[in-house]
């Protein structure tokens, strides 16, 4: 694909919550962005202390297609100036899902970290979904890799 080519787009309805009142809805910052900014809609302002977490709400119900998730993953920018991060990256919103998109952030950094109403806390970015059908095997096999792990190529 060229850089002149467009991404392949999928439609997704998106219901927004009384809480997200006057928030822009989720969108790309330039034209080849992966991910959409998320933002918080929280009616105050919320304070993360240093190692601690807190549910941010965002004001959206998505209905994502079969075949189809979101991934919550976080903003660089926050890592880099703040060490505030997604806790559970990514964190992943199935299809059939249809509850309010909240994001977990996590405060690694040394001071309080405060989010305000229209924050950008996340990005969402789609990811095509390939189910898997298990089959048990006596025996797998081998490979020059085999069973290292956990660094084994470094050595």
């Amino acid at each position: 694909m060229s850089i002149r080519e467009s991404p392949q787009e999928v439609e997704v309805p998106v219901q927004t919550l009384p809480n997200h009142q006057g928030l822009p809805l989720p969108g790309y910052s330039t034209e080849l962005a992966s991910g959409m900014d998320l933002h918080a809609a929280v009616e105050e302002p919320v304070s993360i202390p240093p190692g601690g977490w807190a549910l941010i709400p965002t004001g959206l119900r998505l209905a994502l297609p079969p075949g189809i998730e979101g991934q919550v993953r976080p903003r660089s920018g926050l890592a880099a100036s703040y060490g505030v991060t997604v806790l559970n990256t990514p964190g992943t919103i199935d299809a059939d899902y249809r509850g309010e998109i909240k994001v977990i952030l996590l405060n690694l950094g040394s001071s309080a970290y405060s989010v305000q109403r229209g924050d950008r806390v996340a990005q969402l970015v789609l990811q095509r979904v390939v189910r898997a059908r298990l089959s048990r095997v006596q025996e797998l096999g081998e490979t020059i890799r085999s069973q290292g792990g956990f660094g084994h190529t470094g050595r």
